[in-house]
């Protein structure tokens, strides 16, 4: 009896795992991969390069159409926010190695994702794009009406999917905005740490750190048209100021102590770019994000507390940080745009200079170095 049960088991184990092993083939053949490094590094990393080469290219177009006889390169700019979702899409379909016609799809489900998810945005474009590529990916050139097919199914899968979940995603980031809202009425050493830091940590996410700033409104400005009182108002202000502290101390962070690795090319894109272009690398070492971290925790509270660095002109520009240097060009903006309180001394530039730029090389370069004897940070580490 028992030498009867044994063939039938290892009948059915068998045809249990025949349909496994196809479904495994259909995978390999597709290209689809499980894996962190295909979705948290490559995909990332793609998605970096795509925002880089449409919203932030065209934020530096404004910020040299603010030049006097230049104002064409300011209306090329005003187009980047509209394309950032279809090339953040298309760059990681790039990535996940999909065909054509799953590529050129995934731009329509990355403006649908990028629009729905609001300040999350680009959180959003990540996790649905790889949802919707693979999905067209599944179905490519499985039926001989392909060319209806593929699309169909690569935007009906990300834009229901934008529909359902980006707004919630949008929620989620809009969080961190309540969160330094809070903080912008604390004292002023507590705010200007805490807003520091969390402002630069959410401009080298995935999420939109301008849009945040944007919509709390932080800025002098903003708040003295919302009716704020003057206690008010400059609290808002000094918390803009800080803001771009956190900002620039990540952006330039990153840019001066990758140096070695990434050289010009690299200080230029993250240090006018983006820090976002290192997220595949944060990912793979956490301990890299420490000495932006520490720097913005140094300038934030020096912004507010020392040099009482305020922020009057638009509030996006509290969250741009140097990209395109449109965190410094909004303060000086501010400054002489009729709303701030003061005159502008000596110290205001020099306090400028030093949170924006020169603290944020010497503080982020030193931590660095210190981390790479301890070994906390290696060869390539920081390789974009």
């Amino acid at each position: 009896m028992e030498e009867n049960k044994q063939p039938h088991a290892a009948q059915e184990a068998a045809a249990q795992e025949k349909p496994r092993n196809a479904f495994l083939a259909f995978l390999a053949r597709k290209d689809i991969v499980f894996s962190a490094k295909r979705y948290g590094i490559d995909a990332l990393g793609a998605m970096a390069l795509g925002l880089f080469g449409s919203l932030l290219i065209a934020t530096i177009f404004n910020a040299i159409g603010l030049i006097p006889g230049l104002a064409f390169f300011k209306t090329i700019g005003s187009y980047g926010a509209q394309a950032a979702g279809c090339a953040m899409a298309v760059a990681i379909a790039f990535a996940l190695k999909a065909p054509p016609l799953v590529m050129y799809s995934s731009a329509l489900v990355g403006l649908i994702a990028n629009s729905q998810g609001g300040a999350g945005g680009p959180l959003a474009v990540l996790l649905i794009a790889v949802v919707a590529v693979e999905f067209g990916k599944a179905v490519s050139k499985e039926t001989k009406v392909d060319i209806l097919v593929t699309p169909f199914v690569t935007v009906f899968v990300g834009g229901v999917l934008s529909i359902l979940l980006a707004p919630y995603i949008g929620k989620l980031v809009g969080l961190i905005g309540e969160f330094i809202g809070w903080a912008t009425f604390q004292q002023p050493f507590v705010m200007g740490l805490i807003v520091s830091v969390v402002v630069g940590i959410a401009l080298t996410l995935p999420i939109s750190s301008a849009a945040i700033c944007a919509a709390i409104g932080l800025s002098g400005a903003a708040a003295i048209a919302a009716g704020m009182t003057p206690n008010e108002v400059y609290g808002v202000a000094l918390a803009g100021g800080a803001a771009v502290a956190g900002c620039c101390a990540h952006m330039v962070g990153f840019a001066v102590m990758s140096f070695h690795e990434n050289r010009w090319g690299g200080l230029v894109s993250q240090g006018i770019g983006t820090s976002m272009l290192q997220m595949p690398n944060l990912i793979k070492n956490p301990r890299l994000w420490i000495p932006p971290v520490v720097a913005s925790a140094v300038t934030g509270p020096l912004a507010t507390c020392v040099f009482k660095t305020q922020m009057y002109g638009a509030a996006i520009n509290s969250g741009m940080g140097t990209c395109g240097l449109l965190g410094p060009i909004g303060i000086i903006l501010g400054w002489f745009g009729g709303q701030y309180p003061g005159s502008v001394g000596a110290t205001d530039w020099i306090g400028l200079f030093l949170i924006c730029f020169i603290l944020p090389a010497l503080i982020s370069l030193g931590v660095c170095l210190l981390l790479r004897k301890l070994g906390w940070v290696k060869e390539n580490d920081l390789k974009i």
